[in-house]
């Protein structure tokens, strides 16, 4: 059942370019969140202005990493996380603990979300990561998630509407929000809700082959019964007819959907991050990926190994969602939880 909450390559290494703001004088800053499927470290420091809307407040990235890692392969069936998606995981940490070090970090918050929270060896886990990379990794509930989520990607809501719906498709989860996004404030969870459902867990679920256009239905039928009660409870319809909602999504399948959409050679952050995307295109681009092979997929410059399989579950459930609640275009925002740690941790030494 869904978890509700009412509230008031296969590794990637990214040294940007120098962007205005940032200050090497300035002290780095370190966040890790491992997911379901990906390990992704980035290190930044406090920028002072930013082309992208960070400006007093925001971060200046100077290093990061992404590994595919799949630490949650097959908890759904077994309950526990594998050996060997342990160790897969584990190498990965070291590489981002050595970066941290190299850095020279005065702080880093390490996160680890839906498969620790659902494997029954996630403690046991966690406390080898402790002994062999130094690092203090912690679970977080999935509340946490979600606002940590929208505080990385508040600066893409400054849109002028008065409520925005964002959606995190993952690994083993699926976040959903309700956003209070009033002027001259900061953008206010109304209401979340985290469904057990992720591109990881559905992969194991359908396997890798092309989906007919019959069971990719079934598929987003299903998931359109889980969003349901969330629109019972908000009535965020009416307020899409009315002009009033931004729709947001922060996820590997709206950016790497976004790649395609915008037909790049290859995915390109610059691009994408704060890309509009008309979401008539998503059905066709949903359709045309379910019904490729999984080697298809795989040479797909913009897919690439490690994600063939993940891609088409990803669609389904962007398809549910933009069903659900159809506008006419969404936001794809490549940022998320790290950047909710980094600007946490500045903020947090600022009050000191």
């Amino acid at each position: 059942m869904p978890q509700v909450f009412n509230k008031g390559s296969n590794t990637q290494t990214r040294r940007p370019k120098r962007r205005p703001g940032g200050h090497a004088g300035l002290p780095v800053y370190g966040a890790i969140d491992l997911g379901t499927n990906n390990c992704r470290l980035l290190l930044a420091r406090p920028a002072q202005g930013d082309n992208k809307g960070d400006n007093k407040g925001g971060i200046h990235v100077i290093d990061g990493f992404s590994r595919i890692v799949r630490l949650g392969e097959g908890v759904q069936a077994t309950g526990r996380l594998s050996n060997e998606a342990i160790e897969r995981t584990i190498g990965a940490l070291k590489v981002c603990a050595h970066k941290i070090k190299d850095r020279g970090a005065v702080e880093t918050r390490s996160i680890a979300t839906q498969a620790c929270r659902q494997a029954a060896n996630g403690q046991e886990f966690m406390d080898r990561v402790k002994r062999e990379t130094g690092l203090d990794m912690k679970v977080i509930a999935a509340t946490e998630e979600a606002e940590l989520t929208l505080a990385g990607c508040a600066p893409l809501l400054k849109t002028g509407h008065s409520r925005a719906l964002m959606f995190d498709i993952g690994g083993g989860s699926t976040e959903l929000m309700w956003v209070e996004t009033a002027p001259e404030k900061e953008p206010k969870a109304l209401d979340i809700l985290s469904l057990p459902i992720g591109v990881v867990n559905l992969a194991e679920e359908y396997g890798k082959d092309p989906l007919t256009p019959e069971v990719f239905e079934q598929i987003v039928d299903r998931i359109d019964a889980d969003l349901a009660p969330f629109e019972d409870r908000n009535r965020i319809a009416p307020e899409i007819d009315a002009g009033n909602v931004h729709v947001l999504g922060t996820s590997g399948t709206v950016t790497t959907l976004g790649a395609i959409y915008l037909d790049l050679p290859r995915y390109d952050r610059a691009r994408v991050d704060g890309l509009d995307i008309r979401t008539e295109s998503i059905h066709p681009i949903s359709a045309k990926l379910a019904g490729l092979d999984f080697q298809a997929r795989n040479d797909h410059p913009c897919i690439g190994p490690g994600r063939a399989d993940l891609m088409v579950m990803g669609c389904a459930v962007l398809s549910a969602i933009v069903r659900r609640w159809p506008v006419l275009s969404l936001t794809a925002a490549d940022r998320g939880i790290r950047e909710g740690l980094l600007l946490s941790m500045m903020a947090a030494r600022q009050e000191k």
